[in-house]
């Protein structure tokens, strides 16, 4: 295995935090993932070194390791006792399919994933080897919820994802892992669930932030505005004289609660004034009044 410098491929420096590998692995994952990008061999090798670089600086046993021994990281991984094994699912068109001896799907994963798996069991029985998989989900599949179809040893899995998955959560497939020696258990395949960012929303726990564009006459005057939610568009009530930067807090509108029927979080619109633009001379001049009968008053 050659040895790649994790840090360049992720953009960082060796100084980076924990969170600073995160946002770098999340936002690179989200740019060159396969269903993104189907059929661009480049991207589908530079997504599988980005997965291979987190799997490292991701664990912090193996980043110390790395860090220590540098160019010498592929002798340490070559020299060790192998443990656990990697995979990836990742949509409609997952890239790999590997058939073969326990060894060969070994050294498959190892090669693409820098994974490892376990032997380890008593009396000739041994568990097969768990697998683990990144899948990356928009902000949409995490509240309707979602389906991935998983290739394993020429077996498709199909993952159903529930409303209101959260970023970084960890699901169990039990009994679909590496197949088992002897009287053994079968593995499973442990998945790590990625949501992307969202150009209107920031989810927080449960709850949705996001900004509501209202044009400064409703403002004034009070009115009815159209907000944008998961759930679709709804029509609200905007209060006489409500301020630039108010936030709106619309109950029920939020993500759904993982595991939950019918629960959800709640939507937090901040409002953002909209002035007018290309005003005739006519309504400039009607500002003009408004302006002097305000600082009259005020005076």
């Amino acid at each position: 295995m050659n040895y790649k410098d994790y840090y360049k491929i992720l953009g960082l420096k060796k100084t980076a935090s924990t969170e600073d590998i995160k946002k770098a692995f999340r936002k690179l994952a989200v740019k060159y993932h396969p269903d993104k990008n189907p059929g661009d061999k480049a991207a589908e090798e530079k997504f599988k070194e980005i997965n291979e670089a987190n799997e490292v600086l991701g664990d912090s046993e193996k980043r110390k390791k790395y860090d220590e021994l540098g160019e010498n990281w592929k002798y340490y991984q070559q020299g060790q006792q192998p443990h656990q094994q990697h995979a990836y699912g990742g949509g409609r068109n997952p890239f790999y399919s590997q058939e073969g001896s326990t060894e060969d799907f070994s050294d498959f994963f190892e090669s693409i994933f820098g994974g490892r798996f376990s032997t380890t069991g008593a009396g000739g029985n041994v568990k097969g080897q768990d697998y683990s998989a990144e899948v990356v989900l928009s902000l949409e599949e995490a509240y309707n919820g979602a389906d991935r179809l998983m290739e394993v040893n020429g077996e498709k899995l199909h993952m159903k994802f529930k409303p209101g998955v959260r970023e970084g959560q960890n699901l169990r497939i039990k009994g679909k892992g590496g197949q088992a020696r002897g009287k053994g258990e079968r593995g499973d395949i442990y998945v790590t669930v990625h949501v992307s960012e969202h150009p209107h929303f920031e989810r927080k726990e449960n709850d949705l932030y996001c900004e509501a564009p209202v044009d400064l006459y409703t403002m004034i005057l009070g009115g009815k505005t159209n907000i944008r939610t998961l759930k679709g568009t709804l029509k609200i009530d905007i209060p006489q004289g409500t301020e630039n930067g108010k936030t709106l807090r619309l109950r029920g509108m939020g993500m759904p609660v993982f595991g939950k029927e019918k629960v959800f979080g709640d939507l937090y619109a901040k409002v953002k004034a909209l002035l007018p633009k290309n005003l005739s001379a006519e309504e400039l001049e009607l500002f003009k009044q408004l302006k002097s009968k305000h600082h009259e008053e005020t005076v």
